[in-house]
């Protein structure tokens, strides 16, 4: 028995999870998990169903393509299928910060991040003795002004090659461009400090230490071509005072975004994400 994951979202109207649901059994599914919101305001559906089944590839092929066309066309259904055991491959992009990077790493090596890893990318060499320890093939491909439309053709052409699904920037410190964003929409992972936009520049804690804020935080988001404005996957904050130092600060903020960033790709690569209108729809 195989498991598949179906992810779809479509105009709202009565009758959609009975369809569903009688097209599953019809097929001899058995469905372990089903979970659906409405999103009343703009009329529209979403549900995500898990189905224990004969699914190999024949019949996984055939079942997207009957689904397709018996409920998919008169639903008009937005509709993503994925077999279970079918890990994701993502991409790791980093610079010299090395904090998000170790957990990334450690939790897929133990196997509580459902994904592969076949390469790390970095435009620094700082990291490439941590991606040696971990046995994944490390690519020092460097960026400035001048080289950055080759740097990009360089990523592309590894991304192809490894048939990467999904790329996480792990304080990667260089903006992606459309070229790349555009072949993974959705797919690809940022993370950064929730004081954004108050707190931008290279040195955001020390502008927030300044100012005497109370918290702290991270967030972790799709990549769009607006900067840090994509749709919000993971947020999460810690409170600070008086009495913490800058130091204190980016070491707390350190802690939050490598474990907000672990929950958004544990819920990527688990395919509980929707995006819809900028936002996200994240399944328990």
């Amino acid at each position: 028995m195989k498991r598949l994951i179906l992810l779809m979202y479509c105009p709202d109207k009565k009758g959609i999870i009975a369809a569903v649901t009688n097209f599953i059994h019809q097929r001899n599914g058995n469905i372990v998990y089903i979970d659906q919101y409405v999103d009343r305001i703009q009329g529209a559906f979403f549900m995500r169903i898990e189905v224990e089944g004969d699914f190999d590839l024949s019949n996984f092929e055939r079942f997207k393509t009957t689904f397709n066309k018996e409920l998919g066309e008169p639903f008009q259904m937005s509709c993503s299928f994925y077999l279970a055991d079918v890990l994701p491959k993502m991409a790791v992009f980093v610079s010299k910060y090395d904090h998000c990077l170790y957990d990334i790493l450690a939790q897929q090596s133990s196997g509580k991040l459902a994904c592969t890893i076949p390469f790390i990318i970095s435009n620094h060499k700082d990291l490439e003795h941590i991606a040696k320890q971990f046995d994944i093939p490390f690519y020092h491909i460097a960026v400035s002004k001048d080289t950055k439309e080759e740097a990009e053709t360089k990523q592309l052409e590894l991304l192809e090659k490894y048939e990467v699904d999904c790329i996480v920037l792990a304080r990667y410190m260089q903006i992606v461009s459309s070229r790349i964003i555009n072949v993974y929409p959705s797919k690809i992972i940022n993370i950064h400090h929730s004081f954004l936009p108050a707190f931008p520049g290279a040195k955001p804690y020390h502008s927030a230490f300044q100012r005497g804020v109370k918290i702290i935080g991270a967030t972790s988001h799709y990549v769009t071509e607006e900067l840090d404005a994509g749709p919000i996957i993971e947020q999460d904050i810690i409170r600070v005072s008086h009495g913490h130092e800058v130091k204190d600060f980016i070491l707390k903020g350190q802690d939050l975004e490598r474990i907000v960033l672990l929950r958004a790709l544990k819920l990527h690569c688990e395919r509980k994400i929707m995006t819809y209108n900028n936002k996200t729809i994240v399944f328990n």
